[in-house]
């Protein structure tokens, strides 16, 4: 039996352009507007600062371009910033099954390589589909999810980006595996990184493992080797991860036959998905009866445990950072409710301490409730109940965000999140031409030239 890195590889391998259906074409060139708009909107932000100036001390070939600043770096370095700039906002793409993931993290895993490499957005789409297909599928084959047991999803991003990038090398079989290897037996990372207090390593973890992948991939291509059974073997993935049961069925299970990225949800806010459905029912409790903030005595949601635990403990209560705030419930409930709704400028440090933010975080009570567990993940219910100081009572239920397959966002929605995120820092005109090139990426034959378009500095 072949093992399950090679035969990924065969999958990678084989996956062409004509045979991928229009759907899923469509798709990914939707996550990429998408997440080239979340980058663009975090191009200013002081942390992307540092690491701008970081990558610029790191020197390196001038073959792939940065978004944002318009400096070229080496492939490597390029995935790396570009896919932090995607990920710095937490308003990029979110699949949540078994475990939560990112993939548009990966894209600029394609991306900056094709670009270094000349290759068209052909080929690039391609890489595209690969980083969703097995990213996605990780998602549904651990049981229960690695990051129930502490670990952090870019322990699975780190078995996807090497193959992503190793297609744009032109890998053949046994250099994807190694290059799998390289990648896969050296990069798991704690979950600590989105646990209590939060920096913005929260942000860069992900991205780290999309550099990494790209890293292995060139050192494969070099014929540098790494372990060919690094999920199933001696001492790999299935092995150290004791108490995680991978299932290889469902990680195999219809690649290059079902594409799953039409399954992937977008983010209609800035923040960690398991907050969109509590804000979406108080969002709508207020709508609905012409409630403010200042009308509010208290808000009473029932989430998930894990919302309850991870996102409503008592560091989120009093959220000091960016990072911390866009993943404390209590705190996204209470921008929601006072200023109608959560946007990226509601994490910047003066706004953490809005008074009317502040005044309701004591009013907010999150509670876990069982039989919304039992539904989890394929339903993500919340329940909102609001009371307010003369006494009335008003409860919302939400088990699909917006954003999400079952309530998708509109092309015109998509870019008009696009529009948002992007104007800032492009032009009227410069969007267009942004929207147009992502949405007929199939046609770009130079991917620096659309690379260009993408620099505002």
């Amino acid at each position: 039996m072949p093992s399950l890195t090679r035969q990924m590889a065969d999958f990678v391998l084989k996956l062409r352009y004509e045979d991928i259906p229009a759907p899923a074409l469509g798709e990914a060139k939707r996550f990429l507007l998408d997440s080239v708009g979340c980058a663009l909107a975090a191009v200013d932000n002081p942390d992307m600062a540092a690491m701008y100036r970081f990558i610029g001390k790191l020197g390196g070939t001038p073959e792939a371009t940065l978004i944002g600043s318009g400096h070229r770096t080496n492939a490597p370095n390029a995935a790396l910033m570009n896919s932090l700039l995607v990920r710095a906002l937490d308003y990029n793409d979110i699949y949540w099954e078994q475990d939560p993931s990112h993939p548009s993290d990966i894209i600029f895993g394609a991306v900056s390589p094709a670009e270094a490499l000349g290759r068209d957005g052909r080929e690039a789409l391609v890489a595209i589909l690969i980083a969703y297909e097995l990213e996605m599928r990780w998602c549904l084959a651990c049981f229960p999810g690695v990051r129930e047991v502490g670990w952090h999803h870019a322990t699975l991003t780190q078995l996807v980006s090497p193959f992503v990038a190793g297609r744009i090398y032109g890998l053949d079989a046994d250099q994807l595996v190694a290059a799998a290897g390289i990648s896969g037996s050296s990069h798991y990372t704690l979950g600590g990184v989105v646990a209590g207090h939060l920096t913005n390593m929260k942000n860069t973890a992900d991205p780290l493992a999309t550099q990494a992948g790209v890293l292995a991939a060139m050192m494969a291509r070099e014929g540098y080797e790494g372990p060919v059974e690094v999920i199933e073997g001696k001492e790999g993935f299935q092995h150290v991860i004791y108490n995680v049961e991978l299932k290889p069925e469902i990680l195999l299970d219809g690649l290059g036959e079902k594409f799953l990225i039409t399954e992937c949800g977008y983010k209609a806010f800035p923040t960690e998905a398991l907050t969109h459905q509590p804000m979406s029912a108080v969002l709508m409790a207020m709508k609905k009866n012409g409630l403010v903030a200042e009308d509010l005595a208290s808000i009473h949601i029932q989430t998930t445990t894990r919302g309850a635990d991870i996102l409503s403990d008592p560091s989120k209560y009093d959220p000091q950072t960016k990072e911390t705030a866009d993943h404390s419930l209590p705190y996204c409930l209470a921008a929601a409710a006072a200023d109608g709704g959560v946007y990226p400028g509601s994490f910047e440090q003066d706004k953490l301490f809005d008074p009317r933010i502040r005044a309701l975080l004591p009013r907010i009570k999150v509670v876990a409730n069982p039989e919304i567990d039992a539904m989890f993940p394929g339903t993500k219910r919340a329940i909102a109940t609001l009371t307010t100081h003369d006494g009335r009572t008003f409860s919302e239920t939400v088990d699909h965000a917006k954003g999400s397959p079952r309530n998708p966002l509109s092309d015109e929605e998509l870019i008009a999140k696009f529009r948002a995120n992007a104007g800032g820092v492009l032009d009227q005109d410069r969007q267009d031409q942004v929207i147009e090139a992502t949405l007929g990426f199939e046609e770009c034959g130079d991917l620096g030239g659309y690379m260009r378009l993408l620099a505002v500095k």
